[in-house]
C-alpha cells in the first residue's frame, strides 16, 4: 500500500513523492489549469496536485531507470522539454496496452451505425440578437428582445425575412436571414444540434442561447448524412481504441508506482487519474 498521510487543509500542508517536495508555488500555478466545478471549494487544488506528484514520480522512476531524454516535434518549432521527453520514453517503455481486436471494433461499430454518418446539410435562416456571454444584463435584455421577435413570428411567420431585416445583427440579414447551405461543423454545436432536431419548415419554439447571443431559427431543409461503410470507418475506431487501452494502461502503471511510493500531503487514490499524456505537460 501506498504510505499517505492524510490532511485536513490542503492548501496548508506539505505535498511531496519519496521526500522530494512539490512547492506551494508549482501547485498555485499548475492550479489555473484546473477549472474549480461548482459547488467543490478546493477540487483545483487537489486536482494540480495529484497531476504534480504523479508528475514527480515518473520522473523519478525515469531516472532511476537511467533514461536519456531525447525530445521529440511537437510541431514545427516546439519541441519537447527534457522532463517531457524522459516521462514519454518512460511510458513508451513501460506501457503494454490491450491488443486491438478488430472484430471488436467491427461490433462496437454494428452495435450503433448511426453513429457514423457522413455530414448533414442544412438550409437555415436565424434572427441574430448579439450579447457578449460575460455581460448578464445585456443578455437578459437581449432574450427579451428575441422573445418579442419571436412572439411575431408566431403569428405572421411569413414576416421572417423582414424582421430579421430589422432585428438581425448578422450579415445574413440583408438575405433575408438566409445562411445559405450548411453542413455538419460549420455551426456552434448548440446550433447544428436544434438543426438536427427541429421539423423542417420550422420556427424555433423558443430563442437559442450560444456564445454569440440569441437566435430564431428557421429550418429549411435538411439532408441526413448517410451511414458511413465499416471499413471507411475503421482508421479512426481504430485509433480512438488505440488511444483509449493506452490510457488504461498508464493509470494501471501509475497506480502500482502510487502503491510503492511514499506521499505526503494528497491521498492521490482520492483523486481521478489524469490522462497519462497530460502528466507530461504539468
Amino acid at each position: 500500500m501506498s504510505r499517505v498521510i492524510p490532511i485536513k487543509r490542503e492548501q496548508d500542508t506539505t505535498v511531496s513523492v519519496n521526500g522530494v517536495v512539490v512547492s506551494p508555488e508549482a501547485i498555485a500555478s499548475e492550479a489555473q489549469n484546473h477549472p474549480m466545478p461548482k459547488g467543490k471549494p478546493g477540487w483545483a487544488w487537489r486536482a494540480a496536485a495529484h497531476a504534480l506528484v504523479m508528475r514527480e514520480l515518473l520522473l523519478q522512476c525515469a531516472r532511476e531507470k537511467g533514461l536519456t531524454p531525447e525530445p521529440e516535434a511537437l510541431m514545427p518549432g516546439q519541441w519537447e522539454t527534457d522532463e517531457e521527453a524522459l516521462i514519454r520514453q518512460l511510458l513508451e517503455s513501460e506501457l503494454s496496452p490491450t491488443p486491438i481486436d478488430e472484430a471488436q471494433l467491427r461490433a462496437l461499430y454494428d452495435q450503433s451505425p448511426d453513429k457514423f454518418r457522413g455530414p448533414s446539410l442544412f438550409e437555415a435562416a436565424h434572427i441574430l440578437f448579439p450579447a457578449p456571454p460575460e455581460d448578464p444584463s445585456f443578455r437578459a435584455k437581449a432574450r427579451h428582445e428575441a422573445r418579442g421577435v419571436l412572439a411575431q413570428l408566431q403569428e405572421q411567420p411569413g414576416r421572417f425575412a423582414v424582421l430579421a431585416q430589422e432585428h438581425s445583427a448578422c450579415p445574413s440579414k440583408d438575405q433575408g436571414g438566409l445562411l445559405g447551405q450548411l453542413a455538419s461543423g460549420d455551426t456552434v454545436p448548440e446550433f447544428e444540434a436544434a438543426l438536427a432536431t427541429m421539423p423542417e419548415g420550422s420556427i424555433s419554439e423558443a430563442p437559442l442561447e450560444t456564445r454569440y447571443g440569441f437566435h430564431i431559427i428557421r429550418l429549411d431543409a435538411r439532408v441526413r448524412g448517410a451511414v458511413l461503410p465499416f471499413e471507411s470507418v475503421l482508421p479512426a475506431l481504430r485509433e480512438a481504441q488505440e488511444k483509449a487501452e493506452w490510457v488504461k494502461a498508464g493509470r494501471r502503471y501509475m497506480s502500482a508506482l502510487a502503491t510503492q511510493a511514499t506521499i505526503t500531503g494528497i491521498d492521490v487514490h482520492d483523486t481521478p487519474w489524469t490522462d497519462p499524456e497530460q502528466l507530461a505537460r504539468a
